[in-house]
């Protein structure tokens, strides 16, 4: 028989896969509408093989509560209720990349403009604060942070300008050439110059332990780079490829002892 902290994360579990599912339909929208079809908390959008990873985890571990409810097993359930609890005020840091929740009441039409209150969370690259101990019980998510729809926009925008700059020729001919002044630039110093000495012990130690945890999950070694780079607070691209390349024993060692 099913105790009520069975039924507690039994729920949860069919919530995150409602909520799942309505990620993987809004995967194929483009980034104005998927901004617009709910109103998200604060986070990066999440690609689609994240969201199909998370789906085959939560069907697995819904799996593994069923299993032990038919052995009897009343201790299960509440030993993850404390996992959910310590690992969210104690043992996990924060990340930007995550997946929100979805839920089919507040979902509203892609096309239409939002008002001018209403507010559109903008991707972050910093860390803002510490991670809530998800809910068991449904309850009003809390409102996003503060911003407008089109601030949000503009924001994209900028964002997206910045990452194609104007050609030669434009405006580098258009600037008006800058006048040196009789203050001597200040000096960089050589720990201060980037990838002067390439990355820090712990930069590369976050860079193996990535690199175990993802092929854990399954991922491909050409996989790693461009995925561990992407992430928050790492190395460049090349510096990653480096990493991998110099310690890829130690990280096969790593994810298979695991």
């Amino acid at each position: 028989m099913a105790t009520p902290a069975d039924q507690r994360l039994l729920e949860l579990l069919e919530k995150w896969l409602e909520s799942l599912e309505l990620h993987a339909k809004y995967s194929s929208l483009d980034d104005d509408s998927y901004w617009k079809i709910q109103p998200w908390v604060e986070h990066q959008r999440p690609s689609r093989w994240i969201i199909e990873l998370a789906m085959q985890k939560t069907i697995a571990l819904r799996a593994h509560v069923q299993e032990r409810v038919k052995m009897g097993d009343a201790k299960y359930a509440d030993s993850l209720e404390l996992m959910i609890f310590l690992a969210n005020l104690v043992g996990s840091e924060h990340i930007e990349r995550f997946i929100p929740s979805a839920e089919p009441q507040n979902e509203r039409s892609a096309t239409q403009e939002l008002p001018d209150d209403a507010t559109t969370p903008v991707p972050t690259s910093g860390a803002t604060a510490t991670r809530e101990m998800p809910k068991f019980l449904g309850s009003k998510r809390a409102p996003p942070p503060a911003g407008t729809a089109q601030v949000a926009r503009a924001e994209r925008k900028v964002k997206s300008a910045s990452k194609h700059p104007a050609r030669l020729g434009t405006s580098a001919k258009a600037a008006a050439p800058v006048k040196p002044s009789g203050k001597p630039a200040s000096k960089i110093s050589p720990a201060a110059a980037p990838g002067r000495d390439g990355p820090s012990d712990v930069a590369r130690a976050q860079v193996i332990g990535d690199a175990a945890r993802l092929v854990q999950w399954g991922r491909k070694w050409y996989e790693l780079p461009e995925l561990i780079a992407r992430m928050a607070d790492r190395p460049s691209l090349p510096e990653v490829r480096r990493i991998l390349k110099e310690n890829k024993s130690a990280i096969d060692a790593k994810a298979g002892g695991a």
